[in-house]
């Protein structure tokens, strides 16, 4: 009987001890599921913020289409200044010719210059185009440099007056009164503005009156028998003549007057 029994405790025994196992296994599966969890979700670095595509996509089309319409406006501004030069042109192209005309206009005058007109030119520090009639200046050139001598009328030595006779017997084919005090009587007085080639200019040199007569050649420029230097050119604006200045005269009607100096 206890050999029965032995077999039947060994048994029970036996049973028992599987069942202790079934805890470890179920804890040794759990531990297993356990370690094939994902992880815990990752979180984003703070103060940072995602678009949308759909604004990104907006924003970028902005930004392009603002970046191709910036060419477009200097691209208009181009061809406006484009459009304007187009239109001057013309007119620049009208007064270069202009220019180049009256070049060639003035070179010809020079070229056909004779001595005495560029002579006069330099005198007068002006161009041969605005100098007085050739004839003036071939006038007085005759007597230029000549040497002052009080009463003198030839070209060995020559006075004021003195000079400006001769050059009228000469140019004009007249005579007019031997004194310059009695050429200002007898002429048309001017102011300076009115002045022409030819007119005579009157100076006080004395205090007394006039005491001294030229011939006006144009640009503010007058020859006259200087008593330091002869027959010479001068300007009005010269602060000895300025100074001493009178002012201008015009013989209107110069038969009569040569009629009456007889």
């Amino acid at each position: 009987m206890v050999k029965q029994i032995l077999p039947a405790v060994a048994f029970i025994i036996f049973l028992s001890s599987c069942s202790t196992f079934k805890p470890l296994n179920f804890t040794s599966n759990k531990q297993v599921a356990t370690a094939h969890t994902p992880a815990p979700k990752t979180k984003f670095i703070e103060e940072i913020s995602v678009i949308p595509q759909t604004e990104v996509d907006n924003t970028t089309n902005k930004i392009e289409s603002k970046q191709d319409a910036k060419p477009s406006s200097k691209l208009s501004v181009v061809s406006r200044r484009k459009s304007m030069d187009a239109v001057t042109v013309p007119d620049k192209l009208d007064e270069i010719k202009l220019y180049e005309r009256m070049f060639s206009s003035i070179a010809a005058e020079v070229e056909s210059a004779s001595a005495v007109q560029l002579k006069y030119a330099v005198l007068m520090n002006t161009e041969v185009e605005s100098l007085p009639s050739k004839s003036l200046l071939e006038a007085v050139d005759e007597w230029y440099g000549v040497r002052y001598r009080t009463g003198g009328n030839t070209t060995s030595g020559v006075d004021c007056s003195g000079f400006t006779v001769g050059v009228y017997a000469a140019l004009y084919g007249m005579a007019i009164p031997r004194v310059s005090r009695d050429q200002y009587r007898v002429s048309t007085k001017l102011s300076t503005t009115d002045l022409e080639p030819g007119d005579l200019v009157f100076f006080n040199t004395t205090g007394r009156g006039v005491s001294h007569v030229g011939i006006y050649l144009g640009h503010n420029k007058f020859i006259h028998a200087s008593v330091s230097r002869g027959v010479m050119v001068n300007d009005l604006f010269e602060n000895y003549y300025l100074k001493r200045y009178i002012g201008g005269g015009r013989i209107e009607n110069k038969e009569e007057i040569a009629q009456g100096t007889h």
